[in-house]
């Protein structure tokens, strides 16, 4: 099964936001730890998707903003 590099920036949110509930809620040092490391390392493979995914898009700098386009006529 391929993860795709949006469900790898989730993955990766989750652990990194319970690595901070764990420091919170005062886990054993040794959990917290190889949370963290475990974490850091899923940054690194999240980053590596992130870059090599093979995605596309029509839109160029002259689109602007995708939620608020600029229309070529209105210029």
């Amino acid at each position: 099964m391929k993860i795709s590099a949006m469900s790898m920036v989730a993955i990766t949110t989750i652990m990194l936001v319970l690595v901070t509930l764990m420091v919170s809620l005062e886990f054993a040092f040794s959990w917290v730890f190889y949370a963290t490391c475990l974490g850091q390392a899923l940054v690194v493979i999240m980053v590596y998707k992130v870059l090599t995914d093979d995605y596309s898009t029509e839109k160029t700098f002259d689109d602007f903003y995708e939620d608020r386009p600029i229309d070529q006529k209105d210029q």
